[in-house]
Formats: C-alpha cells, structure tokens, sequence
C-alpha cells in the first residue's frame, strides 16, 4: 500500500475536528430544526473531510447532511466545501424512473389524452401516399378492354398518359384506398405479429374457455369475419351472452355459446280438451240409498244416530 493511499484513508485532524463549522453549514442550508446529530464521518482524500448529520425531515428516513470541509497544505484554517442532502444505508428512496411510454398500461388511455406514437414505431410502416405513384402510361389492348368491360371496369378512349385527367378508376391509388393502405402509416409485420400474439393470448385455443367448449369458433354462427391479412386467423364474436362478445377472437377459440352447441328442445304444449257434446251423464240431486256405510233399514225410526 503506498503512502499516498495511507494518507488518503486517514482523516485529517483539523478537518476531522470542524464539526461545529459542518454543523453550521447543514443548518444554514436546511430548514431550523432539521439537522440531527453528527453521525460519522470519512476521508475523501488529502486534507478533505465529509461530515455526515442525521436529517430529521418528514419524508427522509434514513438520510443525512453531508458537509465537507477542506484544508489547503500547509494551512491551519479549514474551509466549507459544499453541503448537500444524501440517502444512508437504510434510507427511503423513490423507485427508479421509468419512461411513460414503458408505463404505460392496456386501459390507462382516458377521454381527452392524447397518445403520441413514436416516428420509428416498430409496430408501424409506411403507407402507399402517392406521392411516388408510377404514371400510367399503357395503352389498354383490344383484349385488355373486353377484359375491363367484363370485369366492369372503366376503360378510356386514349392512352392515361394522354388524357386531361387521369381516370380515378383502377388506378395505384384507388386500389391502395380500396385495401386500406391510403395511409400515411400502416402496420407492418411486427405490428400484425405481436396483434395476433396478444388476441391469441386472451381468447386462443390455450385458454381454460377454448379446452372445456363444444366446438371451435370457425364453425359458430355469431363469429363475425374480418378482412386483411388477420382475418385468415380471427374474426369478432357477435354473441351477447360469450365472454367474448365484441372482442377479436381467434378462429381455434370456443365457449359454452356456440351455436351448434345444443339445440335448445321447443316447449311441449298441451292437449286440446275433447268435448263430446252426444253423450249425456246423470246427474242425481239426491244420493242413492244404499251409498252410505250403513246399511239401510226397513223402519227409519229405528235407525241409530248417525245413520246415514
């Protein structure tokens, strides 16, 4: 070890004596009140001492008042260096900062905020502007026309090129518009991958709902398809009573509402009553005599009480 490092460990006697000097200057620079005791102190290097003070402010458990004090060679007077507020071993800090763009949350966005997406989104590529869209400048052929006429598309009397205005119909442009791509951005394949990864995730075949169903949603009658290249995977469930409902599903997804699932059987209904109005049934006003539980009796006055 050299002398240097000795020296540089070993704290200087009058900087190590400065404490009333630190404790002035923590004072000074924190509030009345606020600076606790003297709690240690370490060499930082030739003749500079770090005084450390117990911080007693709400919210700083765990903190201290670091003031250094200096000396110059061959002086006697010790000198403030800086005084600042520093955590402890044990002190209360903050999380680390995150980026709001990594905190950000499924579900976070409100009415009103704005969600900026960066220029180099991954997720996103350009789309078809037309500002680099080739001239049309072929000439459509006898066969080429008896094609557009049976395909219905609009044919001119003269090449594109030539004409005063170019015809909107069959057109770069007009085919990027139909196909969704007349825009400034589209997704691109990452975008459509991690899209895919995400809905599988929540309503795909691994789920708990998609083992225990009867069958699959690409043979339900309420899955709604949609277009691009997405809707050769997944379609929007249309049943009210799925989990699923207005959600993206995909096509290997299933739930308890299929609609071949069982077929619900129609209410039985009852008998029409059958009347027979030919047949007439007596009615007796008085009951027969030999309809009691005793048996009748030539002589009434003799009968017991209770005959009936």
């Amino acid at each position: 070890m050299s002398a240097a490092s000795t020296r540089s460990r070993t704290p200087d006697r009058l900087c190590a004596e400065a404490v009333d000097l630190a404790r002035t200057a923590a004072e000074e620079a924190a509030a009345p009140g606020v600076v606790g005791e003297h709690v240690g102190m370490v060499s930082e290097g030739d003749r500079v001492v770090t005084h450390f003070f117990e911080a007693k402010e709400l919210g700083y458990r765990g903190w201290r008042w670091a003031v250094t004090v200096a000396r110059a060679s061959r002086a006697k007077v010790v000198t403030l260096d800086e005084t600042v507020l520093l955590p402890g071993p044990d002190a209360l800090l903050a999380p680390e900062w995150v980026p709001w763009s990594e905190r950000l949350r499924p579900g976070d966005l409100g009415p009103g905020d704005l969600l900026p997406t960066e220029a180099e989104d991954l997720r996103l590529e350009p789309g078809f502007t037309g500002e680099d869209e080739a001239p049309p400048n072929s000439a459509v052929s006898g066969e080429m026309a008896e094609l557009a006429e049976a395909e219905d598309a609009e044919v001119t009397a003269g090449t594109p090129a030539n004409l005063p205005i170019t015809p909107s119909r069959g057109s770069i442009a007009a085919v990027a518009e139909e196909l969704g791509l007349r825009r400034a951005r589209v997704l691109s394949r990452y975008g459509l991958h991690t899209a895919a990864d995400r809905w599988e995730d929540a309503f795909g075949p691994q789920t708990p709902m998609a083992q225990a169903a009867p069958a699959t949603c690409a043979t339900c009658a309420f899955l709604v398809p949609i277009g691009g290249s997405l809707g050769q995977a997944f379609g929007v469930c249309a049943n009210e009573f799925s989990p699923a409902d207005g959600r993206v599903v995909s096509l290997s997804y299933g739930c308890g509402a299929h609609s071949e699932a069982a077929v619900m059987p129609r209410t039985p209904r009852p008998a029409p009553p059958v009347v027979d109005e030919t047949k007439v049934e007596p009615f007796p006003l008085r009951p027969a005599p030999d309809s009691g539980s005793v048996p009748p009796v030539a002589d009434e006055t003799s009968a017991e009480l209770g005959h009936s």
